[in-house]
């Protein structure tokens, strides 16, 4: 059994169905940073492979593994959290769990923040000398060289790959930014640099970009819409919390939906007022479900057939008094003689808050 030595550094590896990768890449840490000194710590949002038990596996051949099982949270910030404020380490790094980042950095990146050149070291995959030669996704590559762009601008951060995951810092710096953070989403690193109240002074290491070793990226044409809410957190998120703000977002989308199928029925197919809003509604709440699963709970994403369906299920029915309410209320309102569309958006508003509430709880589990 091997000793965990006097601790300096953890490693965080937010994982999701990465139990084939784990074992390989903690020999690779150990390659890089010796017998002694380090822990990884596995933050794994109950993998549906196995992935924490693989962990408690390693761990109790090695205690410099440990491993946090995640039920009912998810999400790569998230995780990164939870790991800064788990570890007793001096230093924290952050880094996948796919090989697609080198361990073989972590000792220049650890010495540089150790020495106090830097608040935060960042492998880089854009700076000079990098390479993205085995990512071989070009779509990919594209979004993230925009979403850097992006992140400059708007944050004054002068970065190759601010939109970095792999990156290490002093554990006490982590946990100070900790209360400021969103935890939303994927770009943990972004966050912390929006948060500090001084500038953080960056060094940026070039990063080999490598091909995943096993598995499937956890990443998908939403993660454009993530960092959009990011940004959004950011500056609005003490206004109007960022997923009320999403929902929001996803329910005016719903409105042109409810519009168009009301307006079908009363002026295609001669339908009465309250029939037409009644059906609208289903329609527009069955829209709302299916691009909220994919977008708003992205990171409570429901999959597969069973979990789509039930969740539709519970979604309509949460939603259900918000709909009575809705037509209820539109309906009345034009039979005051209220133009017709704008009782219907009266109805709509009225349902919006006790739909955004009631879904939030039970069918994708949060507040």
């Amino acid at each position: 059994m091997t000793r965990a030595g006097q601790l300096e550094l953890a490693i965080i590896l937010p994982t999701l169905n990465e139990r084939g990768n784990l074992a390989p890449l903690i020999e690779r840490v150990a390659a890089a940073l010796g017998d002694t000194g380090w822990e990884v710590l596995v933050v794994d949002d109950n993998s549906a492979d196995g992935t924490a038990d693989e962990a408690r596996a390693l761990a109790r051949q090695d205690l410099r593994v440990r491993v946090i099982q995640r039920i009912g949270r998810k999400g790569l910030a998230s995780a990164a959290i939870e790991g800064f404020c788990a570890t007793a380490a001096t230093y924290v790094a952050v880094m996948d769990a796919d090989h697609q980042h080198d361990p073989a950095l972590l000792p220049q990146m650890l010495a540089s923040v150790r020495a106090g050149e830097a608040d935060v070291a960042v492998a880089s995959r854009f700076a000079d000398g990098a390479s993205t030669a085995s990512w071989d996704n070009p779509e990919r590559e594209r979004l993230s060289q925009a979403a850097n762009a992006l992140a400059r601008k708007l944050t004054g951060v002068e970065l190759s790959d601010p939109m970095s995951g792999y990156f290490l810092l002093s554990s006490d710096l982590a946990r100070a930014l900790v209360p400021r953070l969103s935890g939303i989403g994927f770009k943990i690193l972004l966050d912390l640099l929006a948060s500090s109240d001084r500038p953080l002074q960056v060094r940026e290491f070039p990063l080999y970009f490598a091909a995943r070793r096993e598995g499937e990226s956890k990443l998908d044409r939403a993660i454009a819409f993530d960092f959009l809410a990011g940004m959004y957190d950011k500056v609005f998120g003490k206004v109007i919390p960022t997923r009320f703000a999403l929902f929001g977002t996803v329910g005016a989308l719903g409105v042109l939906v409810h519009m168009a199928v009301l307006s079908l029925l009363l002026f295609a197919f001669g339908k009465g007022f309250a029939v037409g809003q009644a059906l609208a509604v289903l329609s527009a709440i069955s829209f709302n479900f299916f691009l909220n699963n994919w977008l708003t709970y992205r990171d409570q994403r429901l999959k597969g057939g069973a979990a789509l369906f039930k969740g539709w299920v519970g979604f309509c029915l949460t939603c259900a008094v918000g709909g009575f309410a809705n037509v209820a209320v539109a309906t009345l309102l034009q039979m005051q003689g209220l133009v017709w569309f704008l009782a219907a958006l009266a109805g709509i508003l009225v349902g919006s808050v006790w739909n955004y509430a009631l879904s939030s709880r039970f069918v994708w589990g949060r507040y």
